[in-house]
C-alpha cells in the first residue's frame, strides 16, 4: 500500500464510512464504489485528481493530505484544514515568527 492508499484508508476509518458510502458521497457509481474505493486502498489503481478533490470534500481534508508521506506533515495539513481563515493566519504568522526565530 501506497501513501495515497494508507491515508486515504486512516481517513476513511476515522471518519465512519464504509468503501462503499465514501465512494458513493464522492460521486462514484454506486455499481463499482467499493472495488473501486478497494483498489485505491490498496494502490492497484490511484485516482485522477477531480476524484481525489471529491473524496477529500467528503473527508473534509485537503487533498494534499493524501499525498504526504510524512505523518507529522500529514496531521498539521489535516489540523490546519480544519481551521477558519482567521485561525489559520493566526498559525501562518506564529510558524513564521518561529521560523525566523523572533
Amino acid at each position: 500500500m501506497g501513501t495515497f492508499g494508507k491515508r486515504l484508508k486512516e481517513a476513511r476509518k476515522a471518519m465512519g464510512y464504509s468503501q462503499e458510502r465514501l465512494g458513493i458521497d464522492a460521486g462514484i457509481e454506486p455499481a463499482s464504489a467499493s472495488a473501486r474505493m478497494n483498489q485505491y486502498e490498496k494502490g492497484v489503481h490511484e485516482p485522477g485528481i477531480k476524484t481525489v478533490q471529491q473524496i477529500a470534500t467528503v473527508l473534509n481534508l485537503p487533498a494534499a493530505y493524501f499525498y504526504c508521506d510524512d505523518d507529522d506533515a500529514a496531521h498539521l495539513l489535516a489540523t490546519f484544514h480544519s481551521l477558519d481563515e482567521q485561525d489559520r493566519k493566526k498559525v501562518i504568522d506564529m510558524v513564521e515568527r518561529i521560523a525566523i526565530g523572533t
